[in-house]
């Protein structure tokens, strides 16, 4: 079984940054792609960064504030994010494209969501 848990939500002044972290465990045998979402109150959930065998991209209102990494020897996507406004306010969800041992395909996984709040 494989989980997804995020970390590193929470409230924020216009300006101030966050790093989000998800990690990913269970039996794992590679992990294609882990990206982050976020879905605001009334909106649907929208990718904001992706990284894949070490290419990124983003979403053009995260391009130069936010930065996705990954330590693939822990299975962990971070997302440093930096000059936050209050529109960046939402739910932030860890999403992973994973193949487990003797399963010749990929599964998408999903985490369970952490909140982020951008106010003054």
């Amino acid at each position: 079984q494989v989980q997804l848990v995020e970390s590193g939500g929470g409230l924020v002044q216009p300006g101030g940054s966050l790093r989000l972290s998800c990690a990913a465990s269970g039996s794992i045998f590679r992990i294609a792609t882990m990206a982050w979402y976020r879905q605001a109150p009334g909106q649907q959930r929208e990718l904001v960064a992706g990284i894949t065998d070490g290419s990124t991209n983003y979403a053009d209102s995260a391009k130069g504030r936010f930065t996705i990494s990954m330590d693939n020897a822990k299975n962990t996507v971070y997302l440093q994010m930096n000059s936050l406004q209050p529109e960046d306010t939402g739910v932030y969800y860890c999403h992973a494209s994973i193949r487990v041992p003797l399963v010749d395909r990929y599964r998408i996984y999903w985490g369970q969501g952490t909140q982020v709040t951008v106010s003054s």
